[in-house]
């Protein structure tokens, strides 16, 4: 068994057995939600239902009820996409990357990251769809056969393969997901009352795959997990590169570089670790995982977060001396334009939120504040979604005709559509705390003997 030096603050807190663990984790999905849980819950449900009621008019009117013009075709619909699959990318990192480099703090926090992952890309999915104008005829994107002879998809075209890597993606993401939550299907199984929940023991055992917990189970189990994690890990950095890609292939000034694909890729990063760092303090709070989630887990995160916006950071920097060293009047153009034409607040919202906030995190006891960590994740969730709509929307508004220069002003429907997203998100999350485990107890139980505040006495 591996040795940890007791000076290394522990990962569980409180003297906790392995029945302790299986009580605690199995308690949001056995016992009833409490207080905290339903206002959540009621305030993001009542933000779904106002994002059907956005894409139902959208879908019935057509999207000139959005706030686009003849110059920015793009815009909130587009951010909005490009951020969602930036947030999924953080959860397969965390599991895959962590669990390569057998980090032992990622057990506490893997699941509800993967859990988020398939959420986000559930969000992201849905904007092109919408974009679409007619979703119905939604599946001209995939290259299947058709009634209409010979018309097949243009495989040149970025945003083809936008849906080849984000659904390879969501597949790969959603297998490793339901890999590890075998054993904790098997746990809940095996707690249930047949009598009492005949419906939840039948569930759960179909769910479990005949789990058993034998030797043979888990050198199984861990081989797929190994094997899965490998090929998630490309993924990750493959499918915001082709993303990237929709952009750097026009000439459109500020579009058109080849920094995009690992810039994207940072930023995807940095945006989802905050908010696996957002939800994770919601969950801590909300279920009651303290022990489990800690402050040192927090401060891990906060290290990470700061470590990538740095490297964003650079990026931004990268990107302006590219424009000013090209010697290319439009592209300069583009980026003063950025900082001081009409759409300056956004790029200095980015630049404080990305760049100035993660700066903080240098200071042991600003790191380790779990109300200050829980306002700097917002605050960066937000300055990357500043980051899409300042590259999408102050790239088209200003073109190289100035005849053809335009605003961009949301509508109602388009700030209900990104508002309603973050509700469906969050009931989906909320959902899956009362049926899955959110902790693999399974895996944690591993560590229990070496890293639990009981072994550090």
């Amino acid at each position: 068994m591996q040795k940890e030096a007791p000076i290394r603050e522990p990962l569980i807190l409180g003297n906790k057995s392995y029945h302790d663990i299986t009580v605690d984790v199995a308690r949001p999905v056995e016992g009833k939600a409490n207080k905290l849980w339903w206002i959540v819950f009621g305030i993001s449900f009542v933000l779904f239902l106002w994002w059907i009621l956005c894409v139902g008019y959208t879908v019935g009117t057509g999207i000139g009820v959005w706030g686009l013009n003849k110059t920015i075709g793009w815009a909130w619909d587009i951010t909005n996409f490009v951020w969602w699959v930036g947030i999924g990318h953080a959860g397969t990192l965390i599991s895959a990357v962590l669990l390569l480099f057998r980090q032992k703090w990622r057990l506490s926090i893997n699941r509800s990251a993967e859990a988020m992952t398939i959420f986000a890309v559930i969000q992201a999915a849905m904007f092109p769809g919408i974009h679409m104008g007619r979703p119905w005829l939604g599946y001209f994107v995939f290259p299947i056969p058709n009634e209409y002879g010979s018309l097949w998809v243009n495989f040149n075209s970025p945003l083809l393969w936008d849906v080849f890597a984000i659904s390879t993606y969501f597949s790969v993401s959603l297998v490793f997901w339901y890999v590890g939550l075998i054993p904790d299907f098997a746990m809940i199984r095996d707690r249930v009352n047949e009598k009492i929940w005949p419906l939840r023991k039948k569930v759960y055992s179909i769910l479990s795959f005949g789990w058993s917990g034998r030797a043979k189970d888990w050198q199984r189990f861990e081989e797929v997990s190994l094997v899965l994690a490998g090929l998630a890990t490309p993924l990750v950095f493959s499918v915001h590169s082709i993303v990237s890609f929709d952009f750097a292939t026009s000439v459109i000034p500020g579009w058109h570089t080849t920094i995009f694909p690992p810039y994207f890729v940072a930023g995807a990063v940095f945006s989802g670790f905050a908010m696996v760092q957002t939800l994770l303090l919601i969950m801590r709070k909300v279920v009651g995982l303290e022990a489990y989630i800690t402050v040192k887990h927090v401060e891990y995160m906060n290290i990470i977060i700061m470590l990538t916006g740095n490297l964003v950071g650079i990026a931004y920097l990268t990107e302006l001396f590219m424009a000013w060293y090209s010697g290319v009047e439009f592209e300069q153009y583009a980026f003063i334009n950025r900082a001081t034409g009409p759409y300056w607040w956004a790029y200095w919202a980015m630049m404080t939120c990305n760049v100035i906030s993660p700066q903080l995190m240098w200071f042991k006891k600003l790191r380790t504040n779990i109300v200050f960590t829980f306002i700097l994740a917002l605050f960066v969730n937000i300055g990357m979604w500043f980051e899409r709509f300042v590259i999408i929307v102050t790239s088209l508004h200003r073109d190289y005709l100035p005849s053809s220069w335009s605003m961009f002003s949301p509508t109602f429907v388009d700030i209900g559509i990104f508002v309603g997203s973050i509700g469906f998100f969050f009931v989906l999350f909320l959902l899956y705390s009362r049926t899955f485990p959110v902790i693999a107890q399974a895996e944690l139980k591993t560590i229990v003997k070496s890293s639990s505040e009981q072994y550090k006495k």
